[in-house]
């Protein structure tokens, strides 16, 4: 199968590359007379347009959001919804002198290997840019989740070797980073702007929490609602770990630690995520994923050309210093649509 489609009840496909003219998805399984817009789409959009700090890269796309299909008088008809982002500020002529050589950190080389012919226009389909129609995908399937008091939200716990020590979610939409601890977010500000006079790049950690998801939300064994969870999240092109919950602290834990008590409120804490055997228990959901450096930095590398002869490569162009903060809209998303199509499996039990 070729992997472009994720979701059982709700089911997104994306298409298009990076230096193609336009990214977009498909959307089918959402229920008529959901309200949904342009302005709907283009809200969230907005939130993953590049230059909204210092880490972000110089490409100016305007990401307008046009609804093709599925959507009549401003309410979905229960067909396929098509959403459309044509590129408007792409320039490959960044990435012509690397056309025959293989950028270390990208997936060059592995996409020539399963394929046997590569677009080298910035990555192609495996770019970030695909990410924007993961986005639009995520706020169609929010106008659903909304309905039901369903609220997803991401922010940075981590850039660098910057941590945050307390958490504000006020906070972290106070600041660029969305990082929702003062001093870290002002720590952070100044590692960046030094990272990107190095010619370097940074990872970091986001935190994405789900309020208001009901009980019952999963389905043994291997569609587990954190398995799927961890697979939307993993199948973003910089996520290279994600956990749950306590997470992998909970290998420290003790088992009378890492239970959590039940009462007749609820939990008296939350080490499982608000996920235990697969289903949701009704707390808040609670992940983090941990976000690689951008692979794109202008330090030199060693690398090898497409005849295997070795060679050094200093990757000019536009290019994000850290995938955060435009990466947590991502993640927000990539949950939304998960907990959308697992809602609307239950649904079809229940």
């Amino acid at each position: 199968m070729p992997g472009n489609t994720i979701g059982s009840a709700l089911k997104i496909t994306t298409w298009g590359e990076s230096h193609g003219k336009g990214v977009g998805v498909v959307i089918d399984g959402l229920p008529p007379g959901i309200a949904l817009d342009e302005t709907v789409i283009q809200s969230m959009l907005d939130r993953r347009r590049p230059g909204g700090s210092s880490a972000s890269t110089t490409r100016k796309e305007p990401d307008r959001a046009i609804i093709m299909s599925g959507v009549f008088e401003n309410l979905t008809t229960g067909t396929p919804v098509m959403i459309m982002i044509h590129n408007q500020d792409a320039d490959a002529s960044a990435y012509k002198p690397y056309a025959d050589l293989y950028r270390p950190g990208h997936g060059d080389i592995t996409y020539q290997a399963k394929y046997g012919i590569r677009d080298w226009r910035g990555g192609g389909r495996a770019s970030a840019r695909e990410t924007a129609a993961r986005v639009a995908a995520g706020a169609a399937a929010g106008a659903f989740l909304s309905k039901e008091n369903i609220r997803v939200t991401a922010f940075t716990v981590q850039l660098g070797n910057i941590k945050v020590n307390q958490i504000d979610p006020d906070m972290a939409n106070k600041n660029v980073y969305l990082c929702p601890d003062r001093d870290a977010a002002e720590k952070i500000e100044s590692l960046v702007v030094e990272t990107r006079k190095k010619g370097d790049s940074l990872g970091g950690i986001v935190e994405i929490r789900a309020h208001g998801v009901p009980a019952g939300l999963g389905d043994p064994v291997f569609d587990k609602l954190d398995a799927d969870l961890a697979k939307a999240l993993m199948s973003i092109g910089a996520v290279k770990g994600v956990e749950i919950g306590a997470g992998f602290n909970a290998a420290n834990l003790l088992g009378s630690e890492n239970n959590d008590p039940i009462i007749s409120g609820g939990f008296e804490t939350n080490n499982s995520g608000g996920i235990l055997a697969g289903i949701s228990n009704g707390d808040e959901l609670v992940m983090r994923v941990a976000i690689k450096p951008i692979p794109s930095i202008t330090k030199q590398q060693k690398t090898i050309d497409k005849s295997n002869n070795p060679a050094t490569i200093s990757t000019k162009g536009r290019h994000d210093i850290s995938a955060i903060p435009r990466i947590n809209v991502v993640c927000e998303a990539m949950v939304i649509i998960v907990l959308a199509d697992h809602l609307l499996r239950q649904r079809a039990i229940s």
